[in-house]
């Protein structure tokens, strides 16, 4: 048990100095020597959990989708009200500049490559599952309560919330600039609940131009 307890601390280890790596030098630039140097063992200690780069980056980013997945569906869980709750997704979604822009640095390297590497599409699915998971529970919620437009669908408004907090991460990152983070974060939070009170995100009815 302890054996195995520390076989899953050295794997965690060599997983964040992956994510270091990937963050600092972007996905090209990463090996399994500078994976090992990140984490402060030898290449043959990461060639012991790992078979290669791919067998690490592959396991990188279900730990890193799973853990951001959990975090987010804990803090909405905590809140009673559909405003309460999609404003704990939102903060979790924009924890701070440092963590956000780690995150997606990293993040943007592997959604680039998921048009041609089957596994990154599968695991990145699974978390716009979730994603969508949470994004329904406030969305319904928000209906029952009278706040939300009924004509919504979760089928379709569910990505659409994603997308946003998505999209205004990665218009902050493009910024480069740590103070726009929280106008971005509430500019965010606005603009879902402009999309949660339209009556144009319906499955009938196309977008008013």
């Amino acid at each position: 048990m302890v054996r195995y307890k520390k076989s899953e601390e050295k794997r965690k280890q060599i997983l964040f100095a992956a994510f270091q790596a990937l963050s600092e030098l972007g996905y090209d630039s990463v090996t399994l020597q500078t994976i090992a140097d990140h984490a402060e063992v030898s290449k043959g200690v990461v060639h012991y959990y790992f078979d290669n780069k791919e067998a690490v980056l592959v396991e990188l980013l279900e730990w890193l989708t799973g853990k951001i997945s959990a975090k987010e569906q804990a803090a909405v869980q905590e809140q009673q009200t559909a405003t309460g709750k999609l404003k704990a997704y939102i903060d979790s979604a924009f924890p701070d500049a440092a963590k956000n822009r780690s995150f997606y640095r990293v993040y943007l390297d592997f959604l680039a490559r998921a048009s041609r590497i089957p596994v990154y599409r599968e695991i990145n699915q699974r978390f716009y599952d979730n994603c969508a998971r949470i994004s329904t529970e406030v969305l319904t919620l928000g209906q029952e309560e009278g706040i939300f437009a009924k004509e919504l669908s979760p089928e379709t408004t569910a990505p659409v919330i994603r997308a946003i907090i998505d999209g205004c991460l990665i218009q902050w990152l493009m910024t480069d600039n740590d103070e726009l983070h929280a106008v971005f974060k509430e500019s965010c939070y606005a603009a879902v609940m402009k999309v949660l009170s339209s009556e144009n995100m319906t499955n009938d009815k196309p977008l008013k131009g």
